[in-house]
């Protein structure tokens, strides 16, 4: 399941994990657990040598099932730190680094690898398990992605700087040189714009059976 931020993509990705019965994994949680270890250093963005040292070094354990969300880094939970505000502005650029890409792709084909899951990202299909059917792309309009990630955030966040944001994102993330934002050739393409979370996932469901030969 791939997609950039507030096409609902974690929200559908969980949502379809529970209705099918098989484990999920958030690999974006994966690099914001890497980039809070960066920012508890007070590591430099621009010192790539020390930036790569102190993700890699990381120790960041994610959980699978899909009732009970739960990264931890060397140790502790850090499930709400993760989704600060310095992390999210952040993640884009550790996740940018080749190395540090390749140490958690590495991870997340170990979890992938293991049995049936709903992997949500921004490179899965294209990338991290080329493999996977079905494959989805979820997109939704620049306006409605920003008034959800508005959502998530609270109601002190101011919207048109969300969408500052998130466009800002959107170019780090499609343009990086190693595994870019990117929707796989084979992937069905869903718009979320007009469509609420059930409606999604039932027909994710659909295309879930159909791929494989129950439809």
């Amino acid at each position: 399941m791939d997609g950039p931020s507030g096409t609902g993509k974690s929200t559908v990705s969980r949502h379809l994990a529970l209705r099918l019965g098989v484990r999920y994994l958030d690999t974006g949680a994966m690099y914001r657990a890497a980039t809070l270890a960066v920012l508890r250093e007070g590591v430099d963005l621009a010192d790539i040598t020390h930036l790569i040292d102190t993700a890699v070094r990381a120790n960041i354990e994610i959980s699978t099932n899909p009732h009970r969300s739960a990264v931890s880094l060397h140790g502790v939970r850090v499930d709400d730190e993760i989704r600060s505000a310095p992390v999210t502005s952040a993640v884009s650029a550790v996740a940018a680094v080749p190395e540090i890409r390749a140490r958690l792709v590495a991870a997340q084909r170990d979890l992938i690898g293991t049995g049936g899951i709903v992997v949500e990202g921004r490179d899965i299909g294209a990338v991290v398990w080329p493999a996977a059917l079905p494959k989805i792309y979820l997109t939704a309009s620049a306006a409605v992605r920003a008034r959800r990630r508005a959502g998530e955030l609270g109601s002190g966040s101011d919207l048109d700087a969300v969408a500052v944001d998130l466009a800002r994102r959107d170019r780090l993330d499609s343009t990086r040189a190693d595994s870019p934002l990117a929707k796989a050739d084979d992937a069905i393409e869903i718009d979320t714009s007009r469509l609420d979370v059930d409606e999604v996932v039932n027909r994710l469901v659909g295309i879930v059976w159909a791929s494989a030969g129950h439809g």
